[in-house]
């Protein structure tokens, strides 16, 4: 099967002449002249057009282009390269999307759209210490789940971590130790909570990872002055990591 310079760049979105340019640049040749000096593409040529104007589309020059063409010893490997390059923008404009709909949202409701970690994202702000911990899968599965909510859900996801906290504030208050019964419901319950969030070893069931993580986010309770600030102080983010090493060891 073939097409003609004109059928090819009606398909293409594109000018005769620009397909003319691209066989005297030696970008695009066509897979034959006709006796009545026509070029015609076979589907060998269309894929090489394809290649370019996606090339094109993600801003690279021609000379770039034909560095990368000339360069490359398997055209599949390319087409790959090029796939992986296209998920990529488009992740990427997703996301921008959803921020912009938040926004909007926001902007409906009446509230800030900057207001705290509503529209930052669910780990934004501890991206370095998620991915150094867990993973990069981890974040970046976890904060589509964020973003991929609306902005009622992220209200009442908030307000279910807010209490969480109040309730380990409330617990430290009592005088209750780490080791006691209602403690330790908290420790599941934040457990419960961490399983949740799609990304995480608790949500994904592996049982080994999840006391890891479970350890290692107590340690950053104490260790993080953010984290001891959200639980009033030290000695309160001292409680809740003693509660949950004690959950991790006994009832994991």
């Amino acid at each position: 099967m073939e097409w003609t310079i004109q059928e090819l760049a009606a398909r293409a979105g594109i000018t005769s002449r620009t397909l003319r340019h691209y066989d005297r640049v030696g970008l695009l040749v066509p897979s034959r002249v006709g006796a009545n000096g026509y070029r015609y593409y076979n589907p060998t040529a269309v894929a090489r057009l394809q290649r370019i104007l996606l090339m094109r589309r993600l801003g690279m020059g021609l000379p770039a282009i034909a560095e990368v063409l000339a360069e490359e010893v398997d055209a599949l490997d390319g087409l790959r390269a090029h796939i992986a390059a296209l998920e990529e923008e488009r992740d990427r404009i997703e996301r921008q999307v959803r921020s912009v709909r938040h926004t909007l949202e926001a902007l409906q409701a009446g509230v800030e759209p900057r207001m705290d970690v509503m529209l930052a994202g669910f780990n934004d702000l501890y991206k370095d210490e998620v991915i150094s911990r867990w993973g990069e899968h981890a974040f970046q599965v976890s904060n589509d789940w964020w973003h991929g909510k609306s902005l009622d859900q992220q209200r009442a996801w908030k307000q279910d971590t807010d209490d969480l906290v109040a309730a380990w504030v409330a617990a430290v208050k009592a005088g209750d130790s780490p080791t006691s019964e209602h403690a330790q419901s908290l420790a599941a319950r934040h457990v419960q909570w961490l399983s949740q969030i799609p990304g995480t070893p608790a949500a994904e069931g592996d049982r080994e990872r999840s006391i890891e993580m479970v350890n290692g986010i107590g340690d950053m309770f104490v260790d993080d002055p953010r984290f001891a600030a959200m639980y009033d102080d030290e000695a309160g983010a001292t409680f809740v990591r003693d509660a949950l090493h004690a959950y991790a060891h006994t009832r994991m």
